[in-house]
């Protein structure tokens, strides 16, 4: 005969085995979370932007591109998977394509073309459920690519402003250090730093010429959301180090062969870090998926 207390006890052992709801995170985690603070990073650059420097050249403009993000967003996501999406990542494509895409005058094509490919690239450019490009990092190349008398690339357009750029770098390294990605930013930094000194030496120009560009707002875009967009970084962290080296390396080769003028150079001069994250970029992602062992199941 079973004892009457084990019966009795049985229950609360079943309850004690049930996991434990996991802990909320608190107001501050939430808002301080990575992804919010690149929405209010990449706000702050567009506002800041505008208000020192015009950079927009219009409302429309953030009015076409944001909007493009989003409606291309919602729409694919509710075709393709069934289901309405988080938007914010579209906010981030949209704001960094008003931010980035600079037109002839007159051409409007470009502000619905580079969101719009820029969103469709994750969707469409994919493997094992990972996109492996920077979606704007991917739109941006391609309009520049195919049509470069009608777009070009946000350069020197911030000024050298003291305050403006503390505030933006002091944001993106808040950001690279809560998303834990700060290494690939130095690592960045540092590379762009070393390879400034053999590009001075080869051509004979000065270190500061050379490094100059690292303070302008387009790569103040690639250091904090493209080389660290964890969607498209690598898993491990040692790849990604070599990564990010890889992708210094090719964007030295690209200033170099603009610099020569070698034959087809000029299809990558500008903005070259970005083409040089657009060829090295994907296909580290693709042997890092590739080669990834799946997870062992879990037992039930």
């Amino acid at each position: 005969m079973s004892d009457p207390s084990s019966a009795l006890a049985a229950p609360s052992t079943r309850e004690s085995r049930k996991p434990k709801p996991a802990p909320q995170p608190s107001f501050a985690e939430r808002w301080l979370a990575p992804r919010n603070l690149i929405v209010a990073l990449i706000t702050t650059i567009l506002v800041v932007g505008q208000w020192q420097y015009s950079i927009l050249g219009g409302y429309e403009v953030l009015a076409i591109c944001l909007g493009t993000a989003v409606a291309t967003e919602l729409a694919l996501s509710l075709f393709l998977r069934g289901h309405v999406p988080n938007v914010q990542s579209a906010y981030v494509s949209g704001i960094s394509a008003t931010l980035l895409t600079k037109t002839a005058a007159g051409v409007w094509w470009p502000l619905f073309a580079v969101p719009a490919l820029s969103i469709a690239s994750k969707y469409v450019l994919a493997y094992k459920g990972r996109h492996l490009w920077n979606p704007t990092n991917f739109g941006v190349c391609c309009m520049v690519l195919v049509a470069p008398s009608s777009v070009t690339v946000l350069s020197h357009e911030f000024g050298n402003s003291l305050g403006t750029n503390l505030t933006i770098w002091s944001m993106g390294f808040v950001i690279a250090w809560r998303a834990k990605v700060i290494h690939l930013t130095f690592t960045y930094l540092a590379a762009f730093s070393a390879l400034s000194w053999v590009r001075a030496a080869i051509l004979g120009t000065a270190f500061a010429t050379e490094s100059a560009p690292i303070t302008g707002p387009m790569y103040q875009l690639f250091l904090f959301f493209m080389i660290t967009d964890p969607r498209t970084v690598v898993s491990k962290r040692k790849w990604q180090v070599v990564t990010v080296l890889a992708i210094s390396v090719v964007e030295m080769l690209f200033r170099l062969a603009n610099d020569f003028e070698l034959p087809g150079s000029a299809y990558v001069s500008n903005p070259p870090a970005m083409y040089a994250l657009a060829v090295v970029g994907p296909i580290a992602m693709f042997i890092d998926l590739a080669t990834k062992k799946p997870a062992p199941a879990k037992a039930v």
